[in-house]
């Protein structure tokens, strides 16, 4: 499943606004978000704490730092797009992780996220389901108390020069059906009306990104 976030994140991140362009990734694992990317011209930068994933990621042609996202050793207003990719709902620090991928951002910078709610909704579908479906999400991978209260990522932002609009996503159910068949290797993230278990948020520094859907939301099960 993280392929297929990968692929809705990288679906968010415009063309390189110019050239020499950086892309700051978060958390970035081993590179899932380079493929989807590769072709917008920018210079991607992988912060993650795991040797072992950066070097996967350096396949991907991502330049790895090894870093805790709360402390990135990068300057202010270095990145045209910061993401932020399936990392919030796992740090315990969530006001220190926005602060810094904001600081990051130069004026007009993008921030791209997705994550989980701080619901019961979200947690009863990460956890209790998403667990169930083998190959989907692994056990225990989810500290459900980590999951992000989605009118605390707003105002943190917002604290920080940085206006987000939030859409819900989930699976495609016909892509997903065609997957458990064994007949797609990926399944396409679609909106839906509700920010309360998996969403995206967008923001620029400075600026309200237009398009998304408004979340709406204080940390409610709907």
């Amino acid at each position: 499943m993280l392929h297929w976030l990968a692929a809705a994140r990288g679906a968010l991140v415009p063309p390189a606004p110019r050239e020499g362009a950086v892309l700051v990734d978060l958390g970035c694992g081993a590179g899932l978000l380079a493929p989807h990317v590769a072709a917008a011209g920018y210079r991607h930068i992988g912060i993650d704490v795991t040797a072992s994933a950066l070097a996967q990621a350096a396949a991907h042609g991502v330049t790895g730092v090894r870093a805790d996202v709360a402390a990135v050793p990068l300057a202010d207003g270095c990145a045209d797009v910061v993401a932020a990719g399936e990392i919030l709902e796992h740090v315990p620090d969530l006001a220190a992780v926005l602060a810094e991928a904001c600081r990051l951002l130069r004026p007009g910078g993008l921030l791209v996220i997705d994550t989980l709610a701080a619901t019961a909704l979200g947690r009863f579908v990460a956890v209790t389901l998403a667990e169930r479906i083998p190959g989907a999400v692994p056990t225990g991978i989810h500290d459900p108390a980590l999951f992000v209260d989605r009118a605390a990522l707003v105002r943190e932002c917002a604290r920080h020069g940085v206006s987000l609009r939030l859409r819900g996503i989930r699976p495609s159910l016909v892509g997903l059906a065609r997957w458990v068949t064994g007949r797609a290797d990926s399944v396409p993230m679609v909106p839906v009306p509700t920010t309360a278990v998996l969403f995206q948020a967008v923001g620029r520094r400075g600026q309200e990104e237009p398009g998304l859907i408004s979340g709406g939301g204080g940390d409610s099960s709907t």
